[in-house]
């Protein structure tokens, strides 16, 4: 490789770092795998954690939709028991 080619893909690795910073693409990514880090239990597919916090809509709190979601899910299952103890007691 000559050094005008070295040059030019420096110019171009360095320009792509720049986009990336500028758009919010490194601090994103750098909040993901921090979070990653701060898990007391490692996910079993790290790819699919990213991909699922990568793909949060933005201004999301994800951990409060866990928390609701786990509350709808226990109400679910309340609401399920009721269900069946009426169908017996008819």
């Amino acid at each position: 490789m000559t050094s005008f080619q070295n040059n030019n893909n420096n110019e171009k690795k360095e320009e792509f770092r720049k986009y990336l910073e500028k758009t919010g693409v490194i601090d994103a990514l750098t909040k993901v795998l921090v979070g990653l880090y701060e898990e007391p239990e490692r996910p079993p597919n790290a790819v699919d954690y990213i991909k699922r916090y990568i793909g949060a809509p933005q201004n999301v709190d994800v951990d409060s939709l866990k928390r609701e979601n786990e509350q709808l899910r226990a109400q679910l299952d309340k609401l399920s028991k009721q269900m069946e103890e009426f169908k017996r007691s008819k």
